[in-house]
């Protein structure tokens, strides 16, 4: 009657953990400054325990059973976990064929003795680890993608600041491309600030954005356009002599839209509208 391949490994336990650590650490490619040993010993022993108390000789061959849910969830909460940490596909790849090369070095001295068997069982140890493997790279590549995301959502609201540059005015400066969904987040940005301050003038300077095509010219309009249903004045400024010329060529009208060409002249703008003077104190000679 032959062995219990589950049963022989896991009365090798330590051994494992300790051939796993070795592998891991003899990488030249191993990131201490994301994860120290003692943290990557905790990690590698927890997961080799959530192993062995789920999966049987049986499940070897079903990796999709119910009862290794346990050990899935494990494995995706490792996997997702270094993906926030900012480790590589490689670096997080390592890791879990580090241990299916334990196990073998652990298995092939234990049924030394037994060469009929010893091939297919190494086959199907191979096999159950990769499948490992796989769930560790597909939840890599999800929390790769949720870092993603939040990173742009973050430099979307960054690069979407609202000033209030003086009571009752406020000014957004854009820099970069506007695309669909960053118009859509200039616009709420905007129109928030209008409610919350109460200003009455709104200045969109678009001196950062490289190019005005049809495309961001309908993004400005429909933005003016929802400044002027919550009772704003929306002034457009940063108007550069190639943007002007871009405008006219693709015959966008924006006669119905206050254009300045600086900040400074759309500020002027501001102030006229508003009946607010500003000059210069009088100097004094002492």
């Amino acid at each position: 009657m032959s062995k219990s391949i589950i049963g022989t490994l896991s009365q090798k336990k330590n051994q494992i953990l300790t051939l796993w650590m070795r592998n891991q650490l003899s990488d030249g490619g191993l990131r201490d400054d994301l994860m120290n040993n003692e943290d990557l010993r905790q990690q590698s022993a927890e997961l080799l325990d959530c192993l062995f108390d789920t999966v049987t000789d049986d499940t070897l061959t079903a990796p999709d059973a119910p009862s290794l849910a346990p050990l899935i969830d494990q494995l995706t909460h490792v996997s997702m976990s270094r993906a926030r940490q900012g480790f590589t596909p490689r670096e997080t790849g390592t890791y879990i064929f580090s241990l299916k090369d334990a196990l073998l070095e652990i298995f092939r001295h234990e049924r030394k003795e037994d060469s009929e068997q010893l091939l297919g069982e190494i086959l199907l140890i191979s096999k159950f680890i990769d499948s490992l493997g796989i769930v560790t790279f597909e939840t890599f590549i999800q929390g790769r993608e949720e870092v993603i995301m939040r990173q742009t959502d973050e430099m979307t609201e960054i690069s979407t600041p609202v000033v209030q540059i003086w009571d009752g005015i406020l000014a957004m400066p854009l820099i970069g491309t506007l695309d669909s969904s960053r118009a859509l987040v200039v616009m709420e940005n905007l129109l928030q600030e209008i409610v919350r301050t109460g200003s009455g003038i709104a200045i969109l300077d678009i001196s950062g954005v490289p190019t005005v095509d049809s495309m961001v010219a309908q993004h400005l309009i429909k933005t003016v356009n929802a400044t002027r249903l919550m009772g704003a004045e929306c002034i457009i400024s940063g108007i550069r002599p190639e943007i002007a010329q871009t405008i006219v060529h693709l015959g966008i009208d924006l006669s119905q839209v206050v254009t300045k060409s600086t900040l400074a002249s759309a500020l002027k703008h501001a102030f006229a509208s508003m009946r607010i003077e500003v000059s210069k104190a009088n100097s004094r000679s002492f």
